[in-house]
């Protein structure tokens, strides 16, 4: 930065230009080579015959005077006897200082709130050319919106009043053709369009509607139309300052919402005549646009070449990622399936021993049970008159037997066979066989007297379904 601002200094110093932006432009022009800024800003302000010439180049735009630009461009850098003048370089800059190479530039018009001072005009100062007309600057263009009805109620009225061969008009608002040109690297084509006024339907019919000029048009420009009648055509009707109709213009895009002047053309015009106009503007910026495009192609390259490197890195660095979450998730996987195995292990070992200890449970209680009801039966009496011989068959073909009072229930039975341990069933019942008699639930209470047991009795052992 401090010798950027030391060149910058010196470039003041040596030129006496105090506007700062200005002095950037020129030095940024130049590749903030010093010396060879100041040498073309001294030999554009060389003796006034060159200066004069100079003025010339600039102020021959206009349709009006129809000279040979080139020849005179020419003229002016021979008469100077040194490198080209600053509006000679114009050409060769990028769009932020208005490009008027070869004569072209007339005017930069600001569009909406943008002033249409600043480089171009103080640049065309310095040289003694003054873009306005009638001495005075650009000025202004009023605030503009966009209107694609405006524009396709023209061309609608256009192709009702001239037929379809024609330029091929864009149907929408001025600033969305200056954005297709802009895009499109060509000039914008402006036909504002009076419809009152008596040479306008010769001029549509001979001039505008010719085949070789549309098809010129067509090929080379974006083109725009409007009529002055409508709120969009009377605003630019304004701003490119139309004083005679029909009017056309060739203008260009520019920075900060500005637009360069190239050509225009007022009053009325043979189609050789326009389209002589057309074919040198299209000659003379050639250079501009072409430079323009491939400094786009260029950049578009560079963008392209970022992204696939950037779209390549990201691949690479989404896979390696990928990778890594494949392996954190294999390693938590199997983290998952051992966490799990062992979890199932302890299930299974705590399920057995809790099924031991519940079966060493029930084996306890169920001693404890016998032990009891053997504890409730008391001593085995003698035989006598009141005592019962009850002999019992297990399922195994195993018979035991005991004497019990005559008094003693049927659940003193159970009580006895329960004590013993030997039936493996839970649910039973003790049956007799002649006759058959089930002593089930509903009989228990009954003593082995009421129950037709005494003195004696064989009983077996069936299992309840």
């Amino acid at each position: 930065m401090g010798d950027v601002a030391e060149k910058l200094a010196h470039f003041k110093a040596i030129t006496g230009v105090e506007d700062s932006e200005l002095c950037t432009e020129i030095l940024a022009a130049h590749g903030w080579d010093l010396e060879l800024a100041v040498s073309a800003f001294l030999s554009d302000n060389h003796p006034s015959g060159a200066q004069a010439t100079t003025s010339e180049v600039l102020t021959s735009t206009s349709a009006d005077t129809p000279q040979d630009l080139q020849e005179t461009g020419r003229a002016a850098a021979a008469g100077s006897g040194g490198p080209p003048g600053l509006a000679w370089k114009l050409v060769t800059l990028p769009f932020s200082i208005i490009s008027g190479g070869l004569g072209l530039v007339s005017g930069a018009i600001g569009l909406g709130m943008w002033a249409a001072s600043g480089v171009l005009s103080y640049s065309l100062g310095i040289i003694g050319f003054n873009s306005g007309r009638n001495g005075q600057s650009s000025t202004q263009l009023l605030s503009v919106s966009p209107s694609a009805s405006e524009a396709m109620a023209f061309i609608d009225a256009f192709e009702a009043s001239f037929g379809s061969t024609r330029p091929n008009f864009i149907a929408d608002g001025f600033m969305e053709a200056l954005q297709r040109s802009r895009h499109a690297y060509k000039l914008l084509f402006v036909y504002l369009h009076s419809p009152d006024h008596p040479d306008t339907p010769v001029f549509c019919e001979r001039t505008l509607c010719n085949q070789a000029v549309v098809d010129f048009v067509n090929e080379n420009f974006v083109s725009w139309g409007g009529s002055i009648r409508a709120s969009e055509g009377f605003k630019m009707c304004n701003s490119l300052k139309a004083s005679r109709f029909p009017f056309c213009a060739v203008v260009m895009a520019a920075t900060n919402q500005r637009i360069a002047l190239l050509q225009q053309v007022e009053g009325p015009r043979y189609a050789e005549e326009l389209l002589s106009v057309l074919q040198r503007v299209v000659e003379e910026s050639g250079p501009v646009l072409v430079s323009a495009r491939l400094e786009a192609e260029e950049r578009r390259n560079n963008i392209r070449l970022r992204e696939e490197q950037d779209a390549a890195y990201r691949a690479a660095l989404e896979a390696d990622q990928a990778r890594e979450r494949q392996r954190k998730e294999e390693e938590e996987r199997l983290a998952r399936e051992a966490a799990e195995t062992e979890r199932k292990r302890k299930e299974e070992e705590e399920a057995r021993e809790r099924e031991a200890r519940e079966a060493a449970e029930r084996e306890a209680a169920l001693a404890k049970l016998r032990e009891d009801k053997a504890l409730s039966l008391g001593p085995e009496p003698d035989k006598g008159p009141d005592v019962t011989q009850v002999v019992v068959r297990f399922p195994s073909g195993e018979r035991e037997g005991r004497r019990f009072y005559c008094t003693k229930t049927i659940q003193t039975l159970y009580d006895y066979v329960d004590s013993l341990g030997r039936v493996e069933v839970e649910s039973y019942s003790l049956v007799s066989n002649f006759p058959r008699t089930v002593y089930g639930p509903d009989k228990v209470k009954l003593s082995l007297k009421e129950a037709g047991l005494h003195p004696q009795a064989s009983l077996f052992i069936e299992s309840n379904p």
